[in-house]
């Protein structure tokens, strides 16, 4: 047997993790089943208990059956999972004992990844997530891809990167994120300006040493530059395909669904979706879970001003940013296989996604400002789909990303959202960090 790379968990100010049995993610999420895992669950004679399969055949995979609501068939009334309850924790397939963990490997080690579709994440709840490691070491011992070394991911599409050079990437945008004496609102549309600014930068004569220099002193200039930039209101064509990629984020077809109705009827069902996210007018197409509400109403609300409520709307949206650069899902295996600077424009446009459904959620709650729970529910809704969705990783979402790069769109965007457009919104300190 090969020696298991070693693991690297995140260390983020705040970060922690422990299952609180909210049960959310069993009727959240739909699961592959490995081979050890439908064998163990045979054994364990659920077939005959549930008085039929535990499983559902699609396109050539076997998935946990899920009941028409959604949730997997073995979430019980009080939350707990049924297999757990009788078997214990590794009796259950091995991605849910995974959740809300991931790995991305790399040459020397492979980085445990966080999700913030997981609400006791969302609100740093639970142990410190060292806690975890003999866990999280059991089960990369049930994973073989996570047990071998993966590949070094490029800087740019065709332009390899070495160890060093994405660690000061990775150093010099945590440094930005991370500077607690700056305005979160700031950090933010610096880090949007800082990503699109690598990703159209070119790296023919930048390697090593000069590529590190370059990073850092974009990250630390970002403070000072982007409020001296225009506040110029992003084009009409901005938003709508900001909307678009809003929609490739919430779109979430149900396996129980896709057989009901079929290939042809939910392909319809999506264009027609996709349509009135990109029109952006009258009601905005149902989120699951979520209040209706319709477009201009969203674009009414506003992000919350200095003091704790907007210090804890930028304090959750920093600890996710620094978790996805720590945990490698803002580039490489952990994000669709995305280059370094690629994956750092794709993970700002994350970011303004989650920023625009802040938004929605806080208008449809009745609020004319965003909250800590808005944020919550947001960035939730962004994190469960940005590095599992296959469509994510498409060419159709490489040219939405370019062109948002090529014409500052990004950072014109993430302007808007955070601050109203305004640059001397960007002025004072904030206290989280």
């Amino acid at each position: 047997m090969s020696v298991p790379l070693p693991l690297l968990t995140p260390s983020v100010p705040g970060l922690r993790y422990s299952c609180h049995g909210c049960g959310a993610c069993c009727r959240d999420f739909t699961i592959e089943l490995r081979e050890t895992d439908f064998d163990a669950l045979r054994r364990q004679g659920w077939e005959a208990e549930l008085g039929g399969p535990f499983w559902t055949d699609f396109r050539g995979r076997r998935w946990l059956r899920q009941r028409e609501d959604g949730a997997c068939i073995f979430l019980q009334q009080d939350g707990r999972c049924r297999v757990h309850a009788r078997h214990g924790l590794e009796a259950k397939p091995l991605a849910c004992q995974l959740f809300p963990f991931s790995f991305s490997p790399g040459p020397e080690r492979a980085r445990v990844g966080v999700s913030f579709a997981c609400s006791s994440v969302q609100r740093g709840m639970g142990a410190e997530l060292s806690t975890h490691a003999a866990d999280l070491r059991r089960m990369q011992a049930g994973i073989p891809e996570a047990m071998a070394p993966g590949e070094m991911p490029d800087l740019l599409r065709n332009v390899p990167g070495t160890a060093a050079e994405i660690e000061a990437v990775r150093a010099a945008i945590d440094g930005l994120l991370g500077n607690g004496d700056i305005a979160w609102s700031l950090r933010l549309a610096g880090f949007a300006w800082v990503a699109q600014s690598l990703r159209i930068a070119n790296l023919d004569q930048v390697r090593g040493e000069r590529l590190a220099e370059l990073v850092t002193t974009l990250a630390t200039a970002a403070p000072a530059e982007v409020p001296l930039l225009d506040a110029v209101e992003p084009s009409e064509r901005s938003w709508r395909l900001l909307r678009q990629a809003v929609f490739a984020r919430v779109e979430d077809p149900k396996l129980h669904e896709l057989r009901r109705h079929g290939r042809l009827r939910t392909v319809l069902g999506q264009w027609r979706r996709s349509r009135a996210w990109a029109r952006g007018h009258g009601l905005m197409p149902t989120v699951p879970g979520w209040p209706a509400v319709a477009f201009d109403r969203q674009r009414a609300v506003v992000m919350p001003g200095p003091g704790p409520e907007g210090d804890a709307v930028g304090e959750i949206l920093v600890r996710w940013l620094r978790a996805a650069l720590h945990g490698d899902r803002a580039w490489g295996a952990g994000l669709h296989g995305w280059p370094v600077f690629e994956g750092l424009g794709m993970t700002a446009l994350n970011m303004l996604c989650a920023a625009w459904l802040m938004r929605a959620h806080a208008a449809g709650s009745g609020r004319d400002h965003v909250t800590l729970e808005d944020a919550q529910q947001a960035i939730g809704r962004i994190d469960r789909t940005a590095s599992r969705a296959v469509w994510l990783g498409s060419t159709g979402e490489f040219l939405r990303l370019a062109w948002f790069c090529r014409g500052d769109h990004l950072r014109r965007i993430a302007t808007t959202l955070f601050t109203g457009g305004s640059a001397g919104v960007f002025a004072g300190v904030s206290r989280e960090g």
